[in-house]
């Protein structure tokens, strides 16, 4: 596929550009205080921003919150911005961000500004280079060049490569589209096991599959840091009420324990199998 066609689509592109521009601008209308939601009344798929920024972010199911890097990825999900739900500053703060979300997968297809490479987009951000002309036509139309996006050099490691197309058969855009019925479908997300911590107990040991996010909270009175053992990773100081999530994706036993009390007496194990 030659550079040459790739750039009928420059006026196509900024048009989107500002037109998507616009969109966002609309949000810069703050809702009245009753107005805002808390993150108690989150559900996974809502459509979430703060108070200062135009920034939306999608609430999954793993309870992470994950980016829409830009309108263009933003709008291959969604039509508008009418169900984006309002949070203060200080409540979005405490939703851990996961990620960025990449384009729904069949929408469009995409190449990175410093090279000519097109990609369909599959699943969870796979990149699959389209080999010829053919093949994007067979796939996308006759206007197929007018169906690309140019991703920044910088958001192209949100995304893998995987198997070239070298024939058009091996990719359905229809069934891409429809596989990605959500972001937490297209990343694979699921809901993070939960862990309640005291100040006066330690939790018991708990097994999880490697991959999965896990959130503890603080369900106590008093304030908890948790650490591993070893300290390879931690919660900082975490008043009650308040939690930390990361996911485990390595096997092994993760011993851990409060900073802020003997070592030896609150200390807990995760089996990540």
């Amino acid at each position: 596929m030659t550079q040459t066609s790739y750039r009928h689509t420059t006026s196509i592109i900024l048009l989107a550009g500002l037109l998507g521009a616009a969109l966002i601008a609309l949000l810069m209308l703050a809702p009245t205080a009753s107005a805002a939601t808390t993150p108690e009344d989150l559900s996974a798929g809502n459509l979430i921003r703060g108070e200062s920024f135009s920034a939306v972010y999608y609430y999954a199911e793993d309870g992470f919150r994950y980016v829409f890097p830009n309108d263009k990825t933003y709008f291959t999900w969604y039509d508008n911005f009418d169900d984006v739900k309002w949070l203060s500053d200080s409540d979005l703060a405490t939703l851990q961000i996961g990620g960025n979300v990449t384009y729904k997968p069949g929408v469009k297809m995409v190449k990175i500004t410093s090279d000519s490479t097109v990609y369909a987009i599959a699943s969870n951000g796979t990149l699959r280079a389209i080999d010829s002309e053919q093949v994007a036509e067979e796939l996308y139309g006759s206007n197929w060049n007018q169906q690309i996006d140019d991703i920044p050099d910088g958001f192209f490691s949100n995304y893998t490569i995987g198997s070239k197309l070298e024939f058009a058969s091996q990719f359905d855009v229809d069934v891409e589209q429809q596989d990605a019925s959500s972001i937490d479908d297209d990343k694979g997300l699921r809901p993070a096991t939960q862990i309640e911590l005291t100040s006066s107990s330690a939790p018991m040991t708990t097994t999880i599959d490697a991959g999965t996010a896990v959130r503890f909270t603080n369900t106590g009175n008093d304030n908890i840091a948790i650490a591993e053992w070893d300290r390879t990773w931690g919660s900082g100081t975490l008043e009650p009420g308040e939690h930390y999530s990361r996911y485990f994706t390595q096997e092994g036993i993760w011993t851990y324990y409060d900073k802020l009390r003997d070592q030896e007496e609150f200390t807990s194990s995760l089996i990540v199998e």
